[in-house]
């Protein structure tokens, strides 16, 4: 069932509904900062009650089938409930580079998406601003949006929220960052990010499954999961991938990245302070083939 018959059916405003309670006593997301929202009181994301946006564009930088050939109609949120010292993207995520927008204008901006050609909604960074990107979609789709939504975070997630979005999200396309707890306590401020991540992949796969594409090769649903490697294998690569192969599926498509270089606080941090090697890179891919992940995207140096 898609958000275009959840909205003709009523559905989507109940949902809606379901989702501003959780801003009360905000529980959005893992942190469970418990700040009315509401009342436009702010938790550790730096989000309030209205929506910030930093941009939206057709992005044509995103894996082939998200981007297509017509671009990917990106809205990139602004902050973030990770921490992340080597975020490429801090003026947004941390240091909140944006505006505050209207429901009305962020809807108008899927449906102007729509218009410019994007094969899809892709709503970056998105985990805080949950109720309002559904409010808004239940605007843009009695506007007429009927493309598929990309779900893009950085997979530190609610499983209570997803389940909210069961329906409504059509392609899932999440980080898979860390299996070690230290290193994401040290980098992003989240020692629990692995046991919640694990809960959010296995709730994403239910939803939407593998990933399916059309005769074009362009996404229509299911889940895409990217992998950052980083230097000296501090996230630990290996958990990440056993889980997937193991718990996901063998046929889950993978984006193993290779462009991590040092951004915002990370040369703090001397095991950061250098991108990684051909030799670290490499080894990450020797270990999804060994594990049957065959499925997706690897880059070259």
């Amino acid at each position: 069932m898609s958000y275009v018959e959840l909205y003709e059916r009523g559905i989507l405003k109940k949902r809606k509904e379901e989702l501003n309670k959780l801003l009360k006593k905000c529980h959005l997301c893992p942190r469970k900062c418990l700040v009315n929202r509401l009342q436009d009181e702010k938790g550790f994301c730096g989000a309030g009650k209205r929506t910030a946006v930093s941009s939206y564009n057709l992005h044509f930088g995103e894996e082939p089938p998200i981007s297509g050939y017509r671009g990917s109609g990106t809205i990139f949120f602004t902050h973030c409930n990770l921490r992340c010292c080597f975020c490429q993207n801090y003026p947004i995520s941390q240091l909140g580079n944006g505006q505050e927008v209207e429901i009305s204008q962020l809807a108008t901006m899927m449906v102007k998406l729509q218009k410019l050609g994007a094969h899809n909604i892709n709503f970056v960074t998105p985990t805080h601003f949950v109720p309002q990107i559904v409010e808004a979609l239940e605007l843009a789709a009695g506007e007429g949006l009927n493309i598929p939504l990309v779900y893009n975070s950085g997979g530190y997630d609610s499983v209570e929220t997803f389940k909210l979005l069961d329906g409504i999200v059509d392609i899932y396309m999440p980080d898979a960052k860390y299996s070690n707890s230290q290193s994401a306590q040290t980098y992003s401020r989240a020692a629990d990010y692995f046991e919640v991540n694990k809960k959010a992949l296995l709730e994403m796969h239910r939803q939407v499954g593998d990933l399916k594409m059309d005769k074009e090769g362009i996404a229509q649903q299911g889940l895409l999961i990217r992998h950052l490697v980083m230097p000296e294998d501090i996230v630990g690569s290996r958990g990440v991938l056993e889980f997937i192969a193991k718990n996901i599926s063998q046929n889950t498509y993978m984006s193993i990245m290779a462009q991590y270089h040092p951004a915002h606080l990370a040369f703090e941090f001397p095991e950061l302070s250098r991108r990684i090697s051909k030799t670290e890179y490499d080894a990450v891919l020797k270990m999804a083939d060994e594990l049957g992940l065959e499925r997706g995207w690897r880059q070259t140096f």
